[in-house]
């Protein structure tokens, strides 16, 4: 697969103390640095911190993650994001991180989160400028001539 299409939410190398007794990236990691990619990710179009202050927010409510390749101690890796679906109140991406000595696909992470409104931690609709960069997104992404690997299991 062909990443350039999508934006770069994170880039990292795996150290010391990413290590499991396997010598190789623990699970926590990458969920840790899956995590570190949403953010980077949401930032890209005004969905990061600052919007997430005050009554505004969102949860993630599923995650599913793929371990496809080892990361091992000193190797880099860049994840790539990809806007899948959305609901009024849900939304769907993937996260693919991929291995900078070889560009192999190392682990996928499938995500759903949902809208808040942070005053009653309930959900709420996600707001039309928000809804409408979603969209786009969404929709550029879903111009790549491959299919997202989605589990099936999720999806607004």
């Amino acid at each position: 697969m062909e990443y350039s299409g999508l934006p770069l939410s994170f880039a990292g190398e795996v150290k010391e103390e990413h290590l499991d007794f396997l010598g190789h990236m623990n699970v926590m990691w990458y969920t840790h640095h899956f995590d570190l990619a949403t953010w980077g990710f949401y930032e890209g179009f005004g969905f990061g911190r600052e919007y997430h202050q005050g009554e505004r927010g969102s949860f993630a409510l599923e995650q599913y993650t793929r371990y496809l390749a080892e990361v091992r101690l000193g190797e880099g890796f860049r994840i790539y994001t990809r806007a899948i679906a959305r609901s009024a109140k849900l939304f769907h991406f993937m996260h693919f991180m991929v291995r900078k000595r070889d560009d192999e696909l190392a682990a996928t992470c499938e995500m759903l989160g949902i809208h808040i409104n942070m005053g009653t931690r309930r959900s709420k609709e996600i707001p039309e400028e928000l809804a409408k960069a979603w969209d786009e997104l969404i929709e550029k992404h879903g111009k790549l001539d491959w299919d997202a690997p989605v589990s099936e299991a999720m999806g607004p």
